[in-house]
């Protein structure tokens, strides 16, 4: 059992280095892995020899692989939980590791047989002392540690694939965790009772392991495109540092001086970062007004670390603003110390001043251009280019209020693509992707230039129509519906072209009289649950047809 643990731990092993661009999320799945293979090749190594001196080493082998897999999951899960760009501090990892690494010395110098003792001097039955139940301990520890994580962050999680994405890696968990348990209950407490069931603690996790896997490649955990748009990113010579409406960092680049403390995942502290280092203190308080105001004006001013030798930076901060709704800010940082030298040294040239000064002039336009870019990226889905989900609810919780108050009439639709499972099955999820982008560039055609069409998820649309009636509604509708249901598209590789149908839930909002709202968000949160509903009938009425609520 323990022979073919390890065997298939090390398929699984191949297999990742064989299919997947290693990031730094791979390297931390890959240790987690290579934890996970000392235990069977420990267990496989006792069962080889007969001599108590080999037998321990084999013993401690499989026991501080296991005390080290308590680290490994826990680091994962960080990773799975945070996203595939966390960066855990060194202080972070080490308190981490440090009761696994204690408890490994424990056990490799087993002092008076604290934490195994032999049977008759063979360890093939042996019995745990106070280290085991330390170690087991422990693994709990970590084990409550991880589930609660990965737990808190799957119910918060409001993209339905992520959110299945951590209840795989959590049932991984669970899987892990129970089947040692389980081992140590019939193995170790009842041995006295029950015959040795070999393989409970192998078995445990090699399953959990897949599940794992599952979880990564399944859901995409490891995409590419995510890949690829952090490298862009990285790539570029300036500092980018993203905030949410609170100001805390949901995103960082490589290129933001460390020296700064800015912290992934935690509050970005503008007043303290200018006290600290900002280079001409009388521009603290026009940069501020402009960085706390909602007017769309960009604030800027230059900041100094004064480190041997000193660094000289340039920092824009660029609200995002969608309507009149806040939804965060884009700071980016210019290492211009090198510049800054030379404008201080040849202050008196004014033919070099000019020409720095131009080349600060280029600068600032490219970190415009990357803010641009930023600010279309929050809003907008990479794959249609339609808005996102996030998008519509902040524009609908603005529009809606508006709409009620002046009994302006508008409707919402919700769509998807019929059947959309098995194209994926039948032409592989290429030309699933590309269904998806050419259906939404169909509706957006039918559409008028002030509706807004979002991807919902995965291959579910919503269409927000505003100053829309109920037969204006319907005509819409229908017109949609044909333009997909005509709407040919090829799969490639000689096969023929195929198309699609949609099922449409609809709902029109209109001659609300003295209609009182005191939570916009429930209100469209029953909103859509009707839409969902109509959506619904639509698809037990035959789909490809469209059900008003």
């Amino acid at each position: 059992m323990d022979l073919g643990l390890l065997i298939g731990l090390f398929s699984i092993f191949i297999y990742v280095f064989a299919k997947n661009v290693i990031t730094a999320q791979y390297k931390v799945y890959l240790l987690f892995h290579f934890f996970m293979m000392i235990w069977p090749i420990g267990q496989v190594g006792v069962h080889t020899t007969d001599r108590p001196h080999l037998q321990i080493i084999y013993i401690t082998l499989s026991f501080v692989g296991l005390s080290m897999l308590g680290f490994g999951w826990l680091l994962f899960t960080k990773y799975l939980a945070h996203g595939a760009y966390y960066k855990p501090s060194r202080n972070v990892v080490l308190s981490f590791l440090a009761p696994s690494l204690l408890l490994s010395v424990a056990m490799i110098w087993n002092p008076a047989n604290l934490f195994v003792a032999p049977v008759n001097g063979d360890y093939g039955e042996r019995e745990y002392g106070p280290v085991f139940w330390c170690m087991s301990l422990l693994l709990v520890a970590y084990f409550q540690y991880s589930a609660r994580l990965l737990w808190h962050k799957a119910r918060i999680q409001t993209e339905q694939a992520e959110r299945a994405r951590l209840k795989n890696a959590l049932l991984g968990l669970v899987v892990m965790v129970a089947l040692p348990l389980l081992d140590l209950l019939v193995n170790v407490l009842l041995d006295p009772w029950l015959p040795v069931i070999p393989g409970i603690t192998s078995l445990g996790i090699l399953a959990s392991d897949i599940f794992f896997l599952y979880s990564l490649q399944k859901h995409r955990s490891f995409d590419l495109v995510k890949i690829a748009q952090q490298d862009v990113v990285d790539t570029l010579s300036v500092g980018i540092i993203v905030l949410d409406e609170q100001e805390f960092v949901i995103e960082i680049n490589r290129n933001v001086c460390p020296k700064l403390n800015i912290v992934l995942g935690k509050r970005l502290e503008m007043e303290a970062l200018l006290a600290a280092h900002l280079l001409d203190p009388s521009t603290e308080e026009a940069f501020m007004r402009l960085y706390r105001s909602q007017s769309g004006e960009r604030a800027h001013t230059e900041l100094v670390i004064k480190h041997d030798p000193k660094q000289y930076w340039s920092l824009h901060a660029a609200p995002i603003i969608i309507g009149s709704k806040l939804l965060g800010k884009v700071i980016t940082l210019q290492d211009i110390t090198e510049l800054k030298s030379h404008v201080l040294k040849s202050q008196e040239q004014n033919t070099s001043l000019q020409e720095r000064n131009r080349a600060l002039i280029y600068m600032q336009d490219e970190l415009f251009q990357a803010n641009r870019k930023l600010e279309q990226m929050a809003i907008t889905d990479s794959l249609t280019g339609c808005f996102n989900r996030r998008f519509l609810m902040q524009q609908l919780e603005h529009e809606v209020l508006t709409n009620l108050r002046y009994k302006i009439p508008f409707a919402v639709f919700l769509f998807d693509i019929d059947m959309f499972k098995l194209v994926n099955d039948t032409y592989g999820h290429v030309v699933g992707d590309e269904v998806i982008r050419r259906t939404a560039e169909a509706v957006k055609g039918a559409l008028r230039r002030t509706d807004i069409l979002a991807r919902y998820g995965g291959e579910e649309f919503a269409v927000y129509l505003p100053h829309t009636d109920q037969e204006q509604a319907e005509r819409l509708a229908q017109r949609i519906r044909e333009v997909v249901e005509s709407n040919v598209m090829p799969t490639g590789r000689g096969r023929a072209p195929i198309s699609v149908t949609i099922s449409m839930g609809t709902h029109v909002v209109e001659r609300q009289t003295d209609l009182q709202i005191d939570d916009v968000k429930s209100y469209l949160e029953e909103l859509f649950y009707n839409i969902d509903s109509a959506l619904y009938r639509a698809k037990d009425n035959g789909r490809n047809r469209v059900v008003n609520y």
